[in-house]
């Protein structure tokens, strides 16, 4: 779907692409999510637009029923070593905005909002993975917050094609537009 309108204060937010990432089986792979991504935030970067590269420590303390029954299993989730770092395919910049968050939103416990608004920030892109997890979370705060909202659907994946497609499908266009990279690549080549 073509994308409306691209604010003069945009900026990209690239959710948990981090090194050490498995591939995911819905949405597009890890690899091809992490090369658009890629190419997103380079085309950000050349148009002076702030890129946000956010990455995962730890996480919210409170039990859930997957948590419990993972651990009962012997299947704690254990984060790898350099899984606060963006991947190293993302082209890291000394301008960047890099968020290390503890909760799927990129937005809670984080100065990410502070961050934006001192940049002026307006509409927001928002890219990575899990789609229905840190990046449906972002998205959900950032409407909340009174950002445009842009959804690049190409640039995200999720490990459930079902919540995947649920986001993309039913969650996304409430919060905002849904689009491609190639569409975001165009307005921003023709800004």
């Amino acid at each position: 779907m073509p994308l409306t309108e691209l604010d003069a204060h945009a900026a990209l937010i690239v959710v948990d692409l981090r090194n050490g990432m498995s591939d995911m089986p819905a949405g597009a792979s890890i690899k091809d999510v992490v090369t658009r991504s890629a190419e997103l935030a380079d085309a950000f970067r050349n148009s002076a637009l702030p890129v946000v590269l956010v990455s995962l420590s730890g996480g919210a303390p409170g039990r859930t029923d997957l948590g419990a029954a993972m651990k009962a299993a012997g299947q704690e989730r254990t984060l790898p070593p350099n899984a606060s770092e963006p991947a190293d395919d993302l082209g890291a910049q000394p301008q960047d905005i890099l968020i290390v968050k503890k909760r799927w939103g990129a937005f809670t416990g984080t100065t990410l909002h502070d961050d934006l608004q001192e940049a002026s920030v307006t509409q927001v892109f928002i890219v990575g993975v899990a789609t229905s997890i840190g990046v449906e979370s972002t998205a959900r705060s950032a409407h909340e917050l009174g950002y445009n909202v842009v959804l690049v659907a190409d640039a995200m994946s999720d490990v459930d094609p079902e919540t995947h497609s649920n986001s993309i499908e039913r969650v996304f266009p409430r919060l905002g537009e849904v689009t491609s990279h190639a569409e975001v690549l165009k307005s921003l080549k023709d800004r």
